[in-house]
């Protein structure tokens, strides 16, 4: 089918393009927003968007409570605790770029389980574009990682949201194949919601000031990542190997980097272009596996 073939040739750069902007709003939303609070309140947006999508097209709801908690057990795993662990860490006194060098596991960590977990076969070419990529990426963030210390539990917290992600998306490709992707989504958010609150409820005092760019970014958060960038995932995720999706994730430093400069005045200095290339070189490599 021309359309289907057409979604799957733009699916991938459409990702990467709106997941980057995802440390937009992160920086936007940061001086005005606890984290935690943020982000569910995000979720709670996007069920209420994705239930009056799902109730306009008529699509099935989980017939079984086996198929509620696989899609209830994917958003505690991709968007609650990856996301939460990522926004906490980063608030708690992380850096920004050691954070994206944590995110840069994630294709690596995901090679070596998709074989025992899921019979994927990463092929020599695969992993050397995966090591690639982890070093483009390196080297765009390598200027953001300053001088400070880094908090260890912050870090901790960090590495168990990108293992989170990691397991998150294992598990949404051996479960999630059968349902509708706005009922998979839906689903998804509720289950990050149910986890996030009881945080809120013991870590923030739910503090968010509603100004204009918070709204503008609120909104962005919902329509563009929680339902335009997480279909795209889930599609990607159904019909690819995950460790071929997980790699278009070194894309994201360099995509958000061009955008800061761009709309912060942030600098890119000659390092970080060669990474960006070294970026889009391994990924290359590693989609021709």
């Amino acid at each position: 089918m021309p359309h289907a073939s057409l979604l799957a040739r733009l699916a991938p750069p459409l990702f990467v393009l709106i997941w980057a902007t995802g440390f937009i709003v992160a920086r936007i939303v940061a001086p005005h927003a606890e984290p935690l609070t943020f982000l569910f309140v995000r979720y709670l947006l996007a069920i209420l968007v994705l239930v009056l999508l799902v109730l306009a097209a008529r699509a099935p709801w989980p017939r079984t409570w086996q198929e509620w908690r696989n899609g209830l057990v994917a958003g505690v795993l991709l968007h609650g605790f990856y996301l939460g662990g990522v926004f906490w860490s980063v608030k708690h006194g992380l850096p920004a770029g050691i954070s994206a060098l944590v995110a840069g596991l994630q294709p690596l960590v995901t090679g070596l389980l998709a074989g025992p977990l899921l019979g994927e076969a990463v092929s020599v070419r695969r992993w050397t574009g995966i090591g690639i990529g982890f070093m483009g990426a390196s080297l765009v963030v390598l200027p953001k990682l300053g001088d400070g210390g880094v908090p260890p539990f912050a870090l901790f917290i960090c590495l168990l949201g990108m293992l989170s992600i990691t397991l998150g998306t294992i598990w949404q490709k051996r479960t999630g194949g059968a349902l509708d992707l706005r009922v998979n989504a839906a689903v998804q958010f509720m289950g990050a919601a149910a986890v996030t609150l009881p945080l809120v409820l013991l870590t923030e005092t739910g503090e968010i000031e509603f100004t204009l760019p918070v709204l503008g970014a609120l909104a962005w958060a919902v329509f563009g990542l929680s339902i335009g960038a997480i279909g795209l995932l889930l599609f990607l995720i159904r019909r690819g190997a995950v460790v071929g999706v997980a790699t278009l994730l070194y894309l994201v430093p360099p995509v958000a980097a061009l955008m800061a400069f761009a709309l912060f005045g942030e600098t890119l200095n000659l390092v970080q272009m060669i990474g960006m290339g070294l970026a889009a070189l391994g990924v290359a490599v590693a989609s021709r596996s």
